[in-house]
C-alpha cells in the first residue's frame, strides 16, 4: 500500500521549514455558501496550513452573496501583500460563475493551478502552479520508486482538476498516456495494458482486480461517500493484483492538502522574486 499519510507528513514538515525560512506565508481561502463537504475540506486545509506555520485567512460568505462581491473580494486579495496564495473552494452557488471567479485570481497567487495561465504553462511543459491532486500523485509515484518513463499509463477521467493535468504530468515524465472517460470503448481493455492507473471519476469500485495488470501501480483519486462509508474508484481487492495501490482513505487525499501547502510556499517565493513568474 502507498502510504499517503506518511508521505504527506514528510512534505508538510518540509513546508514548515520553508515557512520558517521565509518568515511569513499567507494563504487566503474563500468559501461561499453552506455545502457541508466544502466546510470539512476548508477546515482540513486550514488546520494543516496553521500547523505548518502558514498564516491562513478563512473568508466565509453567505450563499446569497452576489457574484460582484465575490469578484471584488478576489481583487482585494490579489492586491494584499500579506496574502501570497488564494484558494476559492468549489463548488460555488449556482448564481455565481465559477469560471469568472477562478480566472479572477492572480495567476501567481493561484495555488490551485486552475487559472488558464497556469494550465497553459503545464500544457507547454513549463509548470508553475499545478493542481494539487495530480501533483500529489506524481509525488507518490516518485516516493515509491515508480519511474513513468517508457511506461503505459491510463488516466480514467478528464476533468480540468485531476484527469487532464494528471495526463500532462505523466506525459512530461515520458509515459505513454491514454485518457479514458465515459465514452471510452472497452475501458477494461485499456486499463489491463497499463503499468500505471489513475482512477478519478467518482464511481465506487469501478476498477476491479480483473481489470488490472499484475504488478501495476494504481492510484485511487475518486472519493464517494456512501451508506457503507467512503469508497474509492478502485475495488480494495485490487490489492491482490497490483504491485502498488493507494488506500482510500489515506492515500491521495492527504497528499492533496500537502501539495496545496507546497504551492502556497511557491506562491510566496514568486511574490518575493525568489522564483521567476512570467509577468512579475
Amino acid at each position: 500500500m502507498m502510504d499517503g499519510k506518511a508521505l504527506a507528513a514528510r512534505v508538510r514538515a518540509d513546508v514548515a521549514r520553508d515557512v520558517a525560512e521565509l518568515g511569513h506565508v499567507g494563504l487566503a481561502t474563500i468559501l461561499v455558501g453552506d455545502d457541508p463537504a466544502s466546510h470539512v475540506y476548508i477546515e482540513g486545509k486550514h488546520k494543516a496550513a496553521t500547523e505548518a506555520g502558514i498564516d491562513a485567512r478563512d473568508v466565509r460568505l453567505p450563499a446569497d452573496t452576489p457574484e460582484a462581491d465575490v469578484l471584488g473580494l478576489v481583487e482585494q486579495l490579489n492586491g494584499d501583500d500579506e496574502v501570497d496564495g488564494i484558494l476559492v473552494q468549489l463548488p460555488l452557488p449556482e448564481h455565481i460563475d465559477e469560471t469568472a471567479v477562478t480566472y479572477a485570481v492572480a495567476p501567481s497567487k493561484d495555488v490551485d493551478g486552475f487559472h488558464p495561465v497556469n494550465a497553459g504553462h503545464l500544457y507547454l511543459g513549463t509548470p508553475l502552479h499545478v493542481p494539487a491532486t495530480p501533483a500529489g500523485c506524481m509525488e507518490l509515484l516518485a516516493a515509491y520508486g515508480v519511474d513513468p518513463s517508457g511506461k503505459d499509463a491510463v488516466v480514467i477521467g478528464r476533468s480540468e482538476i485531476v484527469g487532464r493535468p494528471m495526463a500532462m504530468l505523466l506525459v512530461q515524465a515520458h509515459a505513454t498516456v491514454t485518457v479514458c472517460h465515459s465514452r471510452t470503448a472497452d475501458l477494461a481493455g485499456h486499463v489491463r495494458r497499463a503499468d500505471i492507473v489513475v482512477a478519478a471519476v467518482g464511481r465506487p469500485g469501478l476498477v476491479t482486480p480483473d481489470w488490472v495488470k499484475p504488478g501495476a501501480a494504481v492510484l485511487d483519486v475518486g472519493l464517494t461517500r456512501t451508506e457503507e462509508g467512503i469508497r474509492g474508484d478502485v475495488d480494495p481487492e485490487v490489492a491482490s493484483v497490483a504491485g502498488l495501490l493507494t488506500p482510500m482513505p489515506g492515500g491521495t487525499g492527504p497528499m492533496t492538502i500537502a501539495m496545496l501547502l507546497r504551492s502556497a510556499v511557491k506562491a510566496a517565493r514568486f511574490r518575493r522574486g525568489l522564483l521567476a513568474y512570467p509577468g512579475l
